[in-house]
């Protein structure tokens, strides 16, 4: 199976992906690239300072990407914990673009470090608030600073990037801070729906599958080259994905005249690709939604992963 599909245009258009060093924000802010979108790429590790994470990808590395796959890549060093940061993004924004934002991909997570699986009386505090404050207090900035530009536009979208879709978001995740933060961002999605929509402007909440970013290919042993050698060490590693494939469910989005449609809904990439028809780089369209409810939770424990690709 060979990916034909064309994506929609966006030339024209301007996006901001926040947490788009790597993983899901750098896929979705390279395909907004590849529809010839402007894209301000935000991060905390730059070529010349790493954040708290210390990893080697940077927000410069994810520009370059953009603008080589056909569209601009701006980056800008912003931590969203910080209002002032995210003021000050805001203005550049209104300078450089006479305050157009087109689409509004909200990534921001960093909080891993800080989720121990254990329950909540036995979880580091600190910790524990820390990634509260990560991986939901920075929606929260967002939002607030950031929303206006599109408000007074009188249109765009907003994508809420969580984890799990509905049918995860019924089961717990098992540990609570990380639970929180995934389910509050995706009603994020929901309740903004109630605020935007008389305004012209759509939001949905939307997630990956399994998603095999540079930290989880390292994690496995593997490169993107030889992903499938990982299935011996976890057999759910078979309905993985790129994070190409949710940046195409963002492009799908943004280029859809009809998009309010969707306003208020939590989405995965994998629902999206059969609707609107685009694949992952390899031509395969991954369910891990539908894979996941049948084999690990439902009552098909030995389907078969071919079917869901």
């Amino acid at each position: 199976m060979t990916d034909t599909l064309q994506p929609p245009s966006l030339r024209g258009c301007v996006a901001l992906v926040t947490g788009a060093t790597r993983g899901a924000g750098r896929g979705m802010a390279v395909e907004l690239g590849a529809a010839g979108a402007t894209v301000y790429v935000t991060g905390r590790t730059t070529r010349a300072e790493r954040s708290e994470l210390d990893r080697p990808e940077t927000i410069e590395d994810t520009a370059d990407l953009v603008t080589a796959a056909g569209g601009v890549g701006i980056p800008v060093r912003c931590d969203h914990t910080v209002p002032a940061d995210v003021r000050a993004l805001v203005e550049r924004i209104e300078a450089e673009r006479d305050g157009r934002l087109d689409v509004l991909v909200d990534d921001t997570w960093g909080g891993d470090q800080w989720i121990e699986w254990k329950p909540i009386w036995e979880h580091d505090l600190d910790k524990g608030l820390r990634a509260l404050r990560n991986g939901l207090e920075s929606h929260l900035i967002t939002l607030h600073t950031v929303l206006p530009l599109l408000v007074r536009r009188g249109a765009g979208l907003v994508c809420e990037i969580t984890d799990g879709d509905d049918m995860f978001n019924e089961r717990y995740r098992g540990t609570m801070f990380f639970d929180m933060v995934k389910v509050a961002i995706t009603r994020l999605g929901k309740m903004l729906h109630d605020e935007l929509s008389p305004h012209g402007v759509t939001s949905v909440s939307l997630t990956p599958g399994f998603l095999r970013s540079e930290e989880m290919l390292e994690h496995f042993g593997v490169t993107e080259q030889t992903w499938r050698e990982g299935i011996a060490k976890d057999k759910w590693f078979a309905i993985s994905e790129t994070p190409h494939y949710i940046g195409r469910a963002v492009v799908a989005l943004a280029g859809d005249p009809d998009v309010s449609r969707w306003s208020g809904r939590a989405l995965s990439a994998g629902q999206l690709a059969r609707h609107y028809g685009f694949t992952d780089l390899d031509g395969s369209r991954p369910e891990a939604s539908r894979f996941f409810a049948d084999a690990y939770f439902g009552d098909k424990p030995d389907a078969d992963v071919a079917d869901y690709r």
